[in-house]
Order: C-alpha cells, then sequence, then structure tokens
C-alpha cells in the first residue's frame, strides 16, 4: 500500500488500467520475450485499445492530456511487471516530445494523432558512437540544399529502432558552429536512403529494440525540420528536462515489483523451521527497500507535478535528482531482492534476476547518473551564486 498522494479519480482509473493490462497481458508472456527478445508488437496493441499510448499529448491532438504525470503513472505500474515492454511506451514519448515542444501547428496534427492513437510508435535520436554524453561531438549531417536538406551518418542505441515509424534526428546542419549548428529533424521510416543498422544484444530490456540508425543522402524536405536551425541542443535540453522522468518510473516500477516478489517470496520459503520473512535481516532488508521506493515515489510525483504546473521554465535540475535518484534505487532494491531469493534469485525460472538486470539500464541512458549529478550541480551553483 503506498501513501496517498492525493491522485484525481482520472489518475486512479489511468493506474487501474495500466495494472489490468500488466497484470493480465504482460505478466504470463514476459519471460518468453526477454528469452527470445522479441519486440511486444501485440502487446503494443493492448496499450492503444486501452487508450494508454497517447496519456501525456494534448486532448486536441487525440490524447488523453494527462502530461507527465500521466506519464510516469502509466510506465510505473506497466514495469512493476515488465520494465522492458514498458519501455515501448516511454520511448515513444521521448520521440515524441520534440515534436510537441517545437513542432509547428503542421507538424503536431499530423504526427501527433496517430502516437496517440498507437498506430505509430517514436524514437529519439541523439546518441552516436562518439557523441554520448558529448552531444557536441555529433558528427551527423543534414546539409541544406534548395527546399531540402541531405542526411548523412549514423546514430547507435537508439530504443524503438527499427520499430518506430517516427523519429527525431539531431545532427549538424551548420558545420562552423559548434553545439550552436546543431538542428532537429522529424524522420519517417521508410524514406530513401534511410535503415537500420545491427541489433544490440543486451543484458538487460531484451524485450525492447535497440539499434543502428544510418542515414545516406536522405533527403528531408525544410518542413521536417523542427523548431529554427542551430535550434537543436535547445529542443534536446528541453525534452529530456521532461522524458527523465519517464526512465525514473521504469525504475520505480522495476523496484516496485521486485519488492512485491521478495515480500511473497519471503512468506513462502521455509528455512530453520519458519518462513524466512520471521528473520530480522530479512525484514530489515524489505524495510530498506520499502523506505527507498517510497522516497524514489515522493521524489517522482513531485516532480512530475511540478513539470505539468509549468512554474518553472527549465526543470534541468529536478528531473536529474529524479532521474538519478529512483535509477540507483532501482538497483539497490532489485539485487536485494534476488539476495533474498539466495540461490533461486539467480536463476531465470523466478522474476527477479530480470528485474535487476532491466534495473541496470536505467543509471545509463538519457544520461548516466554522473551526469544527472554534473547537472544537479551546475544548477545548485548557478542558484547559489544568483541568489547572492
Amino acid at each position: 500500500m503506498v501513501m496517498d498522494y492525493a491522485l484525481s479519480e482520472k489518475e486512479k482509473i489511468i493506474i487501474d488500467t495500466a495494472r489490468i493490462v500488466a497484470n493480465e497481458k504482460i505478466k504470463l508472456v514476459r519471460r518468453q520475450y526477454d528469452e527470445e527478445e522479441r519486440f511486444p508488437r501485440e502487446i503494443i496493441k493492448e496499450f492503444a485499445q486501452a487508450n494508454l499510448c497517447g496519456v501525456c499529448i494534448p486532448e486536441k491532438y487525440g490524447g488523453l492530456g494527462r502530461g507527465i504525470m500521466g506519464l510516469v503513472l502509466v510506465v510505473e505500474e506497466l514495469s512493476k511487471v515488465d520494465g522492458a515492454i514498458a519501455l515501448s511506451v516511454a520511448a515513444t514519448a521521448l520521440g515524441m516530445l520534440p515534436i510537441l515542444i517545437a513542432g509547428s501547428e503542421e507538424q503536431k496534427k499530423k504526427y501527433l494523432p496517430n502516437i496517440a492513437s498507437g498506430k505509430n510508435l517514436a524514437a529519439f535520436g541523439l546518441t552516436e558512437a562518439s557523441a554520448g554524453s558529448d552531444v557536441g561531438a555529433i558528427a551527423t549531417t543534414s546539409i541544406r540544399d534548395g527546399d531540402h536538406y541531405i542526411l548523412n551518418g549514423t546514430k547507435c542505441f537508439i530504443t524503438n529502432g527499427g520499430e518506430a515509424d517516427i523519429y527525431t534526428i539531431f545532427a549538424r546542419t551548420n558545420l562552423d558552429k559548434g553545439i550552436r549548428g546543431i538542428s532537429c529533424f522529424i524522420v519517417e521510416k521508410g524514406i530513401p536512403g534511410f535503415k537500420f543498422g545491427k541489433k544490440e544484444k543486451k543484458m538487460g530490456i531484451k524485450a525492447s529494440s535497440t539499434r543502428e540508425l544510418i542515414f545516406d543522402n536522405c533527403k528531408l524536405h525544410k518542413d521536417q525540420l523542427l523548431g529554427k536551425e542551430g535550434h537543436g541542443l535547445i529542443i534536446a535540453q528541453a525534452t529530456l528536462d521532461i522524458s527523465r522522468p519517464g526512465v525514473a518510473a521504469q525504475a520505480l516500477g522495476i523496484a516496485t515489483g521486485a519488492l512485491e516478489e521478495a515480500v511473497r517470496y519471503s512468506k513462502k520459503r521455509i528455512q530453520f523451521g519458519q518462513p524466512i520473512i520471521s528473520f530480522q535481516a530479512i525484514q530489515h532488508m524489505l524495510a530498506d527497500m520499502a523506505t527507498n521506493i517510497e522516497a524514489a515515489r515522493a521524489l517522482l510525483y513531485a516532480s512530475a507535478r511540478m513539470i505539468d504546473s509549468n512554474v518553472k521554465k527549465r526543470t534541468t535540475k529536478e528531473s536529474a535528482m529524479t532521474k538519478l535518484f529512483c535509477s540507483e534505487v532501482a538497483m539497490k532494491v532489485t539485487t536485494k531482492a534476488v539476495q533474498i531469493f539466495g540461490g533461486y534469485g539467480y536463476m531465470r525460472e523466478y522474476p527477479v534476476e530480470k528485474m535487476m538486470r532491466d534495473a541496470r539500464i536505467t543509471t545509463l541512458y538519457e544520461g548516466t547518473s554522473q551526469i544527472q549529478k554534473n547537472e544537479i550541480a551546475l544548477k545548485l551553483i548557478k542558484e547559489l551564486v544568483g541568489s547572492k
């Protein structure tokens, strides 16, 4: 039983809907999808039917209009059962947000309704082999040629890669302006010159497609530019400010699921003539897990509310804190869950080993824990200096 966060009736309905889908459509097949490393197309159809795909998209574009808070509630609930399958929702939101943030009205009307309905998935294309945390090292180019741009380059580690229909891609439009020469484009699957490279073999989130994108003289009309030329980094930063709670929600959901599994197992597991949950060592581990999870949830919900309220133009620090804390909690909790299961926790027969593998990525993508600390520290320094 979680604390009372004064959720609205609509938010409670969203949670209940996501819980039903997770338990009825995901739970029985999660192990199969993980072992086969298969993208969950069939389950995404269930998400669409339940109106979970467009939860954070405004109603005028076919969504539910529940903002980032709605998104984190869905991702958290789905991730309690399977963080990899839930990622299809979170990653689509990440790929969609640049359009919502910087798109023209025509672009929003063209792309957002199909994403909201679940007809189209989206993906975010920023990372390159030599440009992970260092966004300024992007080598992909998109050079203006009359009314078109010619896109060339490669992106790697792209979540939903190959499965998504719509990609928001960051590329250099001016080679002489450094980070101010980066722009963002909407690229549709299937255009000439756009193909997919290798599909990554990963430690966890195996039901999620992580793939290389290759652009070879892709011809994009100028209408595919998001915002203005040279505003790519601004769009990327604004996107991550509001998307990182989605990763935090995934981490929190995985941690919560692991705690629930650990409690159930420790009630049934008999050692020395009694359930292991009666041992103080186990009780203390469960207490630490539950306390960290509830602290993470409080921070996540508060950050999501802040983003949706628009009280701050930028929520870089708050989003970074949330993503940092929730992802680190996920690793601590899932590791302890495996420990509580003992040798059985290391076996694929039980779900906690998968939860630990899935949790690991949350400390890495959309900025490593160290990058989050950099973001937090920089904002703190500016605030302290500015207050003098």
